[in-house]
Order: structure tokens, then sequence, then C-alpha cells
């Protein structure tokens, strides 16, 4: 959510990718219908693994829970976002973390730009 939020966003001013320390098999249908009412179309995404390449051509690098498992590197600008978990919740409770998640894409994105 965070990343199709952000490139959304962002309007092409900045490069986003998504990955996860540990992906899930497919994407949370309550995530891609809570996006899908905001107009963002995740239905030709997939789960990533989080790989060293992507940690290291990043500026920022934002987590979400992976804790020890997260790839860190000197130099990274790093946040760890505490969130609830969308993995096996509602469309009414995933709507309160997609708009969460909105709250703190807008404000990076102010500070990027």
């Amino acid at each position: 959510m965070a990343a199709a939020l952000l490139h959304h966003h962002a309007a092409g001013r900045l490069t986003v990718r998504s990955a996860g320390s540990t992906p899930a098999n497919t994407l949370n249908p309550a995530v891609v219908e809570s996006m899908a009412e905001l107009g963002l179309d995740l239905t030709g995404e997939h789960p990533k693994p989080l790989t060293t390449d992507a940690v290291e051509a990043a500026d920022v690098v934002i987590a979400m829970g992976c804790g020890d498992t997260c790839h860190v590197y000197p130099g990274k600008h790093y946040l760890d976002w505490d969130l609830e978990d969308p993995a096996g919740q509602g469309v009414d409770a995933v709507r309160l973390i997609r708009d969460d998640i909105d709250r703190r894409v807008r404000a990076l994105l102010a500070e990027l730009l």
C-alpha cells in the first residue's frame, strides 16, 4: 500500500519500489479492494522479496516491522513505521491501515520534495 500511495502522490517525481522481508504468495484481497476505492489498481502487482540490490539502490528505506530481517546499510535513511498488519483483516480494518499509511506517505513526500 505504501509504495502504491507514494507512487501515486509523487506523480513521477520519485522512483518507488516495494518489497518485503517475508512476502506473502499473493496480495491481500482486502488491500486490493481498499486501494481500488482510491482508484489505485493493484491487480497487476505481486509480492516481492526484499533484496540487497533494492536496499543498496534506495535513498530511503521504509520498514514496517521487519526488525532484524531487514538489510541495513550505512548511509541509507531508514524509517520504521509501526503499523498494524493487514493480513487476515477485513476491508474495514484495512481502510484504517491504508489511511494511516497515506498520512505517513504524504508527510514523507513533503519532507523529500
